[in-house]
């Protein structure tokens, strides 16, 4: 019941919350959560190359992550999915090379170079500012953080914990340089940073 509850759940990928499992699944044995999610964990690992990670071991959220080898490029999603994945490897892309962490105005002003307008509907992604700040935030693959005594309020993006582990700073560097057509180490900084243990 444990990994169907879970893989429901992350269709949306949204984090799942420890109260959540013990609420709706785990209720009455919630002495053994340990052992029925371990167990839950080594069989999402066996059966569907899935792997149960608690991003935030303070609120016991976790999410799932694909332990499949993927091709290049290929995404396990359909279309409008894709897209929006292709869209975050964008913004995921620009926060990183421009030190890992974005005000609100330079991302807009950046989308909005790629013909994409926040605020406007879009024939695929919709309403392109709920879609970032919203959603990719809910999902954990955005984290904004607000700059203090700014009037008008304004924000900064950073990747949040489900970018840190769905993907490394290593693939969106080389995605970069795949997209630019130069070598990785033209960028020393972030080929630096990107090749660091860390």
């Amino acid at each position: 019941e444990l990994i169907q509850f879970l893989l429901v759940k992350d269709q949306k990928k949204i984090p799942i919350r420890r109260a959540d499992m013990l609420k709706n699944v785990i209720g009455e044995y919630r002495d053994a959560y340990t052992a029925i999610v371990t167990q839950a964990g080594r069989t999402l690992q066996e059966v569907f190359g899935m792997q149960l990670v608690e991003i935030d071991p303070k609120r016991h959220t976790y999410i799932l992550i694909s332990n499949l080898p993927r091709a290049e490029g290929s995404h396990p999603c359909r279309g409008r999915e894709k897209a929006k994945i292709g869209l975050l490897t964008v913004i995921l892309s620009f926060i990183f090379m421009k030190g890992n962490s974005v005000k609100d105005s330079a991302l807009w002003e950046f989308l909005r170079r790629l013909r994409v307008q926040p605020g406007e509907q879009h024939e695929i992604f919709g309403d392109v500012q709920k879609l970032v700040t919203e959603e990719f935030v809910k999902q954990k693959y955005l984290e904004i953080t607000p700059i203090p005594l700014t009037d008008p309020p304004q924000f900064s993006y950073q990747w949040g914990p489900r970018a840190a582990k769905e993907t490394s700073k290593k693939d969106i560097l080389n995605f970069v340089a795949k997209v630019q057509g130069k070598s990785p180490k033209f960028w020393t900084s972030q080929y630096n940073e990107a090749m660091s243990p860390i």
